[in-house]
C-alpha cells in the first residue's frame, strides 16, 4: 500500500501535467467496475482549473533526463520515490470504491529506462483491466523512445494516451530537454495515429484507444511566438488526428540560467485556447489567426482580431449569410450560429431575436445587420475603441468554469 508521504510526492509531482481531462471514451460497463462511456467520467474543477475526479499521479519522480523546466529533472534537489504497479492499481480501486475518483490520469518520470519505465506502465493498466476488471476511465501518458510493442500494448487498455511536445521548437529541445527531439516525441504519435486508422478500417472488435490522443506544448519558457504554435497545433490536428492540444503557461517552478524568472501569464495562455477553438470549431486556419512570426493580441481575442483586419468582409446580414460566415462573425458562437439559421427559416430575425438566442451583441452589433438595420460604430478606429475597452471592462482572464455566467459559458462552449 502506497504511504500518505510517497502519494504526496506522487501526486504533488503530476499536477503540472494539464493534458488530462476525459471525454469521447467508448468503454462500456461488461460485469466489472467503473463506466468510461461518453460521461461515465464526471468532472470536479478547481478554481484554477484543474480536474480532480481523475486520480491524478505518477509512478515515480526518479527521473533520468534533465528537462531544465522540470522540478523532477535529474539534477533537482527533491525526494525520490515511486511506486509499484500493484500499489498504484490496489489504489485506484480503493479511491474509486470510496467515490473520490472514477479514473485515473498516470504518468511517470523516466527511471532507469524509457522501456523499462513504459512497461511498468502498461502492468499498472493491464491490471486494471484484467485483474479488477476495472473499466473506468484511464489516460496513460507515453514514454518517448519507449518500444512500438509496448505502444500498442499500451494503447490497446488505455482510454487516452498522450506524448507531450513540451516545447513548439526542435531548437528550444535541444536547449532544455536535450535527451527529448521532435522526432522522438512525433514517432509514438504517428503509430498510434495509423495503428488506430487501421483498427477502425477493419472493424475488429475490442477498443483500440477510444478516447485518442492529446499533448501539451509550455508557454513562454522559450522564444517561440503564438503565430508558430498556432501552425504547430494546426498540424497536430491534421497529421496526427488529435483530440486536444493543451496550453501551460510556464511558471518559474525552477531556477536554471536557460529560462525566464518571470512567468509568462495567463492571458497569453487564454488566447492560445480561444485560438485553438477557432481552429477545431469555426473554421479558421493558422495562417488567418495570426503571422508566424508574431504573438496574439492581448486586448483583443483572436476572432475580433481577424475582424478587424478584414472589416471590408462586413457587415453581413443575419438572415442571408451562410454558416461559415456566421461564425466568423465576434459574439456569434457554434450554438448561436445554428439558433440563427433555424429561426431564420421562419421569420425575419431582428436585433431582438438575436438577444433572445444569446448573441454578444455589444461586439456583434458591429459587424452584422438584421433585418438590414445597423446599430454598430462607423470605422474601424471607434470599433476597435469599443472591443478593447469591453474586454478591459470584463478583465480577460484562463477559461475558466467559475465567474459570471456568460464568461462561464464562454469557457463551455468556446463562444466568442
Amino acid at each position: 500500500m502506497i504511504d500518505e508521504m510517497r502519494l504526496k510526492i506522487l501526486t504533488e509531482g503530476a499536477k503540472y501535467d494539464v493534458s488530462c481531462s476525459s471525454s469521447g471514451s467508448k468503454r462500456k460497463n461488461e460485469g466489472g467496475m467503473g463506466n468510461g462511456y461518453a460521461a461515465g467520467c464526471c468532472h470536479s474543477f478547481t478554481p484554477d482549473g484543474r480536474c480532480i475526479s481523475l486520480l491524478k499521479i505518477l509512478m515515480s519522480n526518479n527521473c533520468i533526463y534533465n528537462c531544465k523546466y522540470c522540478p523532477n529533472r535529474l539534477d533537482a534537489d527533491v525526494r525520490r520515490v515511486s511506486a509499484t504497479p500493484e500499489e498504484i492499481a490496489q489504489l485506484t480501486i480503493d479511491f474509486y470504491k470510496r467515490n473520490y475518483i472514477e479514473g485515473l490520469f498516470l504518468s511517470s518520470a523516466v527511471e532507469k529506462s524509457p522501456n523499462d519505465t513504459m512497461e511498468r506502465l502498461v502492468r499498472t493498466v493491464k491490471l486494471l483491466r484484467t485483474q479488477y476488471r476495472f473499466h473506468g476511465y484511464i489516460h496513460l501518458k507515453g514514454i518517448p523512445r519507449a518500444d512500438e510493442a509496448l505502444i500498442r500494448e499500451a494503447a490497446s487498455y488505455a482510454d487516452r494516451m498522450s506524448y507531450n511536445i513540451e516545447l513548439p521548437s526542435e531548437a528550444s529541445l535541444k536547449l532544455l530537454a536535450p535527451q527529448k527531439s521532435k522526432e522522438s516525441l512525433l514517432l509514438p504519435m504517428k503509430q498510434l495515429a495509423r495503428e488506430k486508422a487501421v483498427f477502425r478500417e477493419e472493424k475488429r472488435k475490442g477498443l483500440f484507444l477510444p478516447a485518442g490522443q492529446t499533448t501539451q506544448m509550455i508557454v513562454g519558457a522559450s522564444p517561440e511566438p503564438d503565430g508558430q504554435i498556432v501552425r504547430l497545433t494546426q498540424s497536430l490536428y491534421r497529421n496526427m488526428g488529435l483530440k486536444r492540444v493543451y496550453y501551460s503557461s510556464y511558471v518559474p517552478v525552477v531556477h536554471d540560467s536557460l529560462l525566464p524568472d518571470l512567468p509568462a501569464g495567463q492571458l497569453r495562455e487564454h488566447r492560445l485556447y480561444q485560438a485553438d477553438w477557432l481552429l477545431r470549431f469555426y473554421g479558421f486556419t493558422a495562417e488567418e489567426i495570426a503571422p508566424e512570426n508574431e504573438n496574439l493580441p492581448l486586448d483583443l481575442d483572436p476572432k475580433c482580431a481577424w475582424a478587424l483586419r478584414n472589416m471590408h468582409l462586413f457587415p453581413v446580414e443575419v438572415n442571408r449569410a451562410p454558416l461559415e460566415m456566421l461564425l466568423r462573425v465576434p459574439g456569434i458562437g457554434g450554438r448561436s450560429a445554428q439558433k440563427i439559421l433555424e429561426a431564420r427559416r421562419y421569420t425575419k430575425l431582428g436585433f431582438e431575436h438575436l438577444a433572445r438566442m444569446r448573441v454578444v451583441l455589444k461586439r456583434a452589433r458591429h459587424f452584422i445587420t438584421a433585418n438590414g438595420k445597423f446599430y454598430g460604430a462607423e470605422n474601424e478606429t471607434a470599433v476597435r475603441g469599443l472591443l478593447t475597452a469591453g474586454e478591459k471592462n470584463e478583465n480577460a482572464e484562463q477559461l475558466s468554469l467559475f465567474g459570471t455566467s456568460e464568461t462561464a459559458l464562454s469557457a463551455l462552449t468556446g463562444e466568442l
